[in-house]
């Protein structure tokens, strides 16, 4: 928000008005021209299936929507191009209407940022003129399907990594064009990635950075002469060592002495891990694996980090980016240990160890299952792709207007929209745990926690159950008043829907998270609900003949 309280405008200057399909403004016009564009109207924003083989996805997107709506205003120059894409036919009066259109008759009722959804739930309840809202319909979708796409991606991967483990992501140059990848940086983060390599979003989100070194820096020393300025401070600044290089040789070579397993390391190496060490002394952490691991990376590492020990200062550790991880991490966790007991430096065992490559949910599982050492992993392209499934599939659908509910049929049952401006609860049981999240119409009293009631499958009729709740959350929110004096739910700052998402996950049954067979969560209406959308269905359905 901005500091005179108006709402900022979207993170990418390209969301604008015209970032839509065009035929939003070909029905823009059609409603205009019937007279039927101020129809008060109420559509639904939802998924009909969760991601990656899943039962849970993580709603996100919603903030750069408010912001959308907040600043939705067509120029005359986007006025112009409309004019010249539409038909010549078009009356000159519509474009007038566009002239004065904005969101403030809109209203928008959504689930909080960060939460855990299923399929069929609106996340958005979006209410308004017909024309109006149909305009908003490819860009809200457009902002939440990746969006949700992607943290829920993060999620899967924290979920595999554990709580302990820190989540780098390192996506951007893999990303789908700039835009991906800034968004892959944010909702990554609110999915439970702790830092990314990503310098603009740092800028533009408040995201801590990571990163070091390629192996280019590493590559591009041939030798030690290469150093010229070999003095270093010591950390408390009581004196400074005029031959640092001098002091990591030693230290090789006593190294060298007490381990006896390798021979020489590769000097250009040393040379490039000394000189990063020499720029950067606090937190010196180098990519071991440009020659070889275990008999150039790491004792060279160790060497440049005792040094820097011997002047105050505590290296953080190494990053793995090839080999067998699993064992590369464990030898180099070994080592580390050994260094520590042999030369009685604290902590030293404890270095972190950070492994990149490739690395996805399967390969995070399998690390688990064969044991490692390692500490952080650093996730790039199969992260911010979401290689395993390309797209949420988020819908916008009409579900009434002028206050008569409407339904969209097909034969693929799943693809039947849910009629009427509903509310949505969530039902807990007592363990804590989320039961089932329930529809209702607008107008039903609301879930009462001790009180039993009947949550139906919207589709099957069989499927049924009665719900004792211990605790009843109503789900949708207003952060978009329109012209209505409703109570407005204020926007978090980043941190606090990345705590929302991390809570909600925690506060899930593990069979609902597990990666094998997950158990689907329910997702019912209420009786009352299940009867009207079957009395509609029969009542728009047209009845077939045989002959």
């Amino acid at each position: 928000m901005a500091s005179n309280g108006t709402i900022d405008g979207p993170t990418n200057p390209m969301v604008t008005p015209l970032l839509t399909d065009l035929y939003q403004f070909t029905m823009a016009y059609a409603y205009w021209k019937a007279g039927k564009h101020q129809e008060r109207s109420v559509f639904d924003l939802y998924f009909r299936k969760n991601p990656f083989g899943g039962e849970y996805t993580i709603f996100a997107g919603l903030e750069e929507c408010i912001r959308f709506i907040a600043n939705f205003r067509l120029t005359e120059e986007e006025i112009d191009f409309v004019r010249n894409s539409l038909s010549s036919s078009c009356e000159d009066a519509f474009f007038d209407y566009l002239r004065g259109i904005d969101c403030s008759d809109v209203e928008v009722y959504a689930i909080p940022e960060g939460s855990a959804v299923f399929p069929k739930v609106p996340l958005m309840r979006v209410e308004g003129p017909v024309a109006v809202v149909q305009l908003l319909e490819t860009p809200f979708v457009n902002l939440i399907n990746y969006a949700s796409l992607v943290t829920t991606n993060a999620a899967r991967h924290r979920n595999v990594a554990g709580k302990s483990k820190t989540l780098l992501e390192f996506g951007l140059r893999r990303a789908q064009g700039p835009d991906g990848g800034v968004g892959a940086s944010k909702y990554c983060y609110i999915g439970g990635f702790d830092a990314t390599s990503n310098v603009a979003a740092g800028k533009l989100f408040g995201i801590p950075l990571r990163g070091t070194h390629s192996h280019a820096f590493v590559s591009s020393y041939m030798s030690l002469d290469e150093i010229t300025d070999k003095s270093l401070r010591k950390k408390d600044g009581s004196s400074t060592c005029d031959d640092f290089v001098s002091l990591v040789q030693t230290w090789l070579s006593k190294i060298q002495l007490s381990n006896g397993v390798f021979g020489e390391t590769n000097q250009s190496e040393l040379a490039a891990f000394t000189s990063y060490a020499l720029a950067f002394p606090d937190g010196f952490l180098a990519l071991v694996d440009t020659y070889d691991v275990m008999r150039s990376g790491i004792p060279n590492f160790c060497a440049v980090a005792l040094a820097l020990s011997d002047l105050g200062y505590k290296a953080a550790g190494i990053r793995l980016d090839s080999g067998d991880l699993a064992y590369l991490s464990c030898e180099a966790r070994k080592f580390f240990c050994a260094i520590e007991e042999e030369f009685g430096v604290p902590g030293f065992g404890k270095l972190s160890i950070t492994a990149s490559n490739d690395l996805n949910e399967e390969t995070l599982d399998a690390l688990n299952k064969q044991g490692h050492e390692v500490d952080a992993f650093g996730i790039g392209t199969y992260l911010v792709t979401c290689f395993a499934q390309a797209a949420l599939g988020v819908v916008f659908k009409l579900v009434e207007i002028n206050n008569q509910p409407r339904i969209k049929l097909s034969e693929d049952v799943s693809k039947v929209s849910i009629p009427c401006k509903k509310r949505c609860y969530r039902l807990y049981g007592k363990e804590g745990y989320p039961l089932v999240d329930i529809m209702t119409g607008e107008n039903e009293p609301s879930p009462k926690v001790g009180e039993r009631i009947l949550c139906r499958h919207p589709f099957q009729e069989s499927k049924r159950a009665y719900v004792v709740p211990q605790h009843v959350e109503e789900l949708l929110r207003c952060y978009w008043p329109g012209s209505s004096d409703k109570k407005t739910a204020t926007l978090p700052p980043l941190r606090d829907i990345r705590e929302r998402c991390i809570n909600q996950l925690e506060q899930m049954r593990p069979d609902h998270m597990r990666r094998l067979n997950p158990t689907p969560y329910k997702v019912s209406v209420s009786a009352k609900l299940y009867d009207f959308i079957h009395f509609l269905w029969l009542n728009e359905a047209p009845v077939g003949e045989l002959q």
